[in-house]
């Protein structure tokens, strides 16, 4: 297959996230079929509701420094599926990524015909066996996992990790993780099994308790991190104060992968934070003669919140905000929290079959903001909007989800270089 074959057929499983099946033998069937590749390096999967992607991307950027290669697997993308999939810091050539689909789909297809497999893989199955095997191609000695959902039934955890980072655990995708922070913990926590080295962030104390009665019961003793854990001595390259926390979960995960044997020294640790680079999440974007741009994915209400006390703290001047996000999400919470601070809120929606229509964003506009509200149909427009509307010592929020980040990102770069 060429590249845009290999997508096509992917999509032609069914959407991502409305075609979820959870459940680990499908994966587990497919990775036996490909000999296992999981088992050419030692897997870190990294956890958790918000901050797993922020994580590993700190962790990648770590191990790189220390000279380690790596392999980096996330999700989702904002422009091309070949993002999530990342080898010594560069994203798999269309190429590469047509080549490994081609492989994947022909062993899932005899796994079918033979009937071991009652369906074929999901997309996420498939994608989650493709990035494996591009790592094993590659050499690869580390491969960072973020999990895509859940943990317990992630297709993520049938590669076995040595090592698994949980990070901040709050409500999210409750239609398939239970409607409690408790059941969702639960799901989650299922990634520490007997053996690994467990790394657990911050949490509130009902999802600690989870966590912690995991590990009892499955004999490992977890590193925790501590407020105040961070070296203020490094500098980060991420914004937010919430990174820090992330931060302390991978230096806590480099450290791990010394007991395995590799060299991460401190300093390498340090030009690691410093370096790394991490789209969509709190991303500034200076434009010459129009305002500049921050993008964040806050999708959820512990994502907005650590949005909104990065706007709160941070100097600006009138502010925008584009917002869109997906039906699924808690959108009352999530606009009670950031509809009330930007002097102009621009809703729009976003090309995906779960986006949230205006006629559901509207009345909770009509509830929380105090600025003025605009509607758009597009995205594009929205940022158009946004640009004739906000002074130049302004700035411009888009946020609500990833997916309207990946519309409005390559605009946005665009503009920038059209600027310059």
């Amino acid at each position: 297959m060429q590249f845009d074959e290999a997508v096509q057929y992917l999509l032609s499983l069914g959407h991502e996230t409305l075609a979820i099946k959870l459940g680990l033998r499908n994966t587990e069937l497919l990775l036996q079929a490909l000999g296992n590749p999981e088992r050419s390096f030692i897997v870190v999967q990294i956890a958790g509701t918000n901050g797993k992607g922020s994580t590993a991307a700190l962790l990648d950027s770590i191990c790189r420094a220390a000279g380690i290669n790596t392999g980096l697997y996330t999700s989702p993308h904002l422009v091309s599926i070949t993002e999530r999939i990342r080898i010594a810091g560069s994203d798999i050539t269309p190429e590469g990524f047509a080549r490994y689909t081609t492989t994947v789909r022909a062993v899932a297809e005899d796994l079918l015909t033979r009937k071991e497999i009652g369906a074929l893989p999901t997309f996420f199955e498939h994608v989650t066996a493709i990035a494996l095997l591009a790592f094993r191609e590659a050499g690869v000695e580390v491969a960072i996992l973020e999990t895509g959902l859940g943990g317990r039934l992630d297709s993520t955890t049938a590669a076995g990790a040595a090592i698994v980072g949980i990070t901040q655990i709050a409500m999210d995708h409750e239609e398939y993780l239970g409607n409690t922070l408790t059941s969702i913990a639960s799901e989650k926590a299922a990634v520490i099994r007997p053996g690994v080295t467990a790394v657990i962030a911050q949490q509130v104390p009902e999802v600690m308790t989870v966590l912690l009665d995991r590990c009892a019961a499955v004999g490992v003793q977890p590193s925790l991190t501590p407020e105040g854990d961070f070296d203020r001595n490094f500098t980060l390259n991420l914004r937010g104060a919430h990174q820090i926390q992330n931060a302390s979960v991978a230096i806590r995960l480099a450290e791990a992968l010394r007991q395995h044997g590799f060299s991460i020294s401190t300093q390498q640790i340090g030009l690691g934070l410093a370096r790394v680079q991490h789209a969509g999440r709190l991303e500034l974007i200076q434009l010459e003669k129009i305002p500049p741009f921050l993008l964040d994915g806050a999708h959820n209400p512990a994502g907005a919140q650590a949005l909104r006390n990065y706007l709160d703290e941070f100097e600006h001047g009138p502010l925008t905000l584009v917002f869109g996000a997906m039906s699924d999400k808690r959108l009352d919470q999530i606009a009670e929290i950031l509809f009330p601070v930007p002097d102009r809120l621009i809703l729009t929606t976003v090309n995906n079959p779960r986006s949230a229509l205006l006629e559901t964003l509207a009345p909770l506009a009509k509830q929380f903001a105090r600025g003025n509200v605009t509607e758009s149909v597009s995205s594009a427009e929205a940022v158009r909007i946004a640009i004739t509307q906000t002074p130049k010592d302004g700035l411009i929020c888009v946020t609500g989800s990833l997916y309207l980040i990946g519309e409005t990102r390559p605009m946005i770069l665009k503009l920038a270089e059209e600027t310059q």
